[in-house]
């Protein structure tokens, strides 16, 4: 369920998403443009991305901005950013949560796969933000809300490359946030617990490993892309006007 409070300072603001099309994305771009924002976001998929403008146009009376563009490419994706700008105006509020959560064993890891895992899980966090960071400082104001993830502070066995970017997201916040925090940018980092999304549900879930994880979150409920809206609103918005340089854990309470 989208969360029901209003949000008056967002509607006409220029928001970008990555990784927008689906899974977590595709619930804060409908959760944006529920706010009147104009949205656009970016993802290599092309098929759900259209299908998703093609529902939101219905549903919030205005069409997001798909984007196809592949993370990896900087040039593109400062492309990308300059498409959104010149749509609806700077980007006044980023959202940098693509990820690809790929399981890999440490044996495994080659300085290739290294490299590539990086290129899509860390380094665009940083070009993105700095592609925004002028027409922020034009504005006056910002807000760029960074995705981590609990999965580095639960120690997750699995997939060290991705915790590590993970980790790193959370300097990189902070980095931001001292540099920016003067013009009026504030830089903060969201960090879901373990949110069932399609990809979860086919990949990794088991009813066993589910009623497991949420028997160990104090509010035993199982997390949904649509709860991460919440939190991503009140960043965006004026409600937190001196909130910055944090990571807000979002995990029903499992840490």
């Amino acid at each position: 369920m989208m969360p029901s409070a209003r949000f008056p300072d967002l509607e006409g603001a220029s928001v970008l998403i990555t990784g927008g099309g689906s899974g977590i994305g595709a619930a804060l771009t409908e959760g944006f443009a529920l706010q009147g924002c104009k949205v656009a976001f970016i993802d290599i998929a092309d098929a759900a991305s259209e299908a998703l403008c093609d529902a939101l146009e219905k549903s919030a009376g205005a069409r997001p901005l798909f984007l196809n563009c592949d993370l990896r490419d900087i040039e593109a994706l400062r492309a990308a950013v300059a498409r959104a700008a010149a749509a609806h105006g700077p980007v006044t509020v980023l959202i940098n949560n693509a990820a690809f959560d790929q399981r890999h064993a440490v044996e495994d890891v080659t300085p290739d796969y290294w490299d590539e895992n990086q290129s899509i899980n860390l380094r665009p966090h940083f070009f993105t933000a700095q592609a925004v960071a002028p027409g922020m400082k034009a504005a006056g104001r910002g807000s760029i809300i960074n995705f981590t993830s609990t999965s580095f502070l639960i120690n997750h066995p699995d997939m060290p490359s991705y915790t590590a970017a993970k980790a790193g997201i959370i300097g990189l916040t902070k980095g931001l946030a001292g540099k920016l925090g003067p013009d009026g940018i504030r830089v903060n980092a969201i960090a879901p617990g373990w949110v069932i999304t399609e990809r979860q549900r086919a990949l990794w879930v088991t009813d066993e490993a589910l009623s497991a994880h949420v028997a160990n979150q104090c509010i035993r409920e199982v997390m949904k892309p649509e709860d991460m809206v919440g939190p991503c609103l009140f960043l965006a918005s004026d409600a937190s006007l001196m909130l910055t340089a944090q990571t807000l854990i979002v995990d029903g309470g499992y840490l």
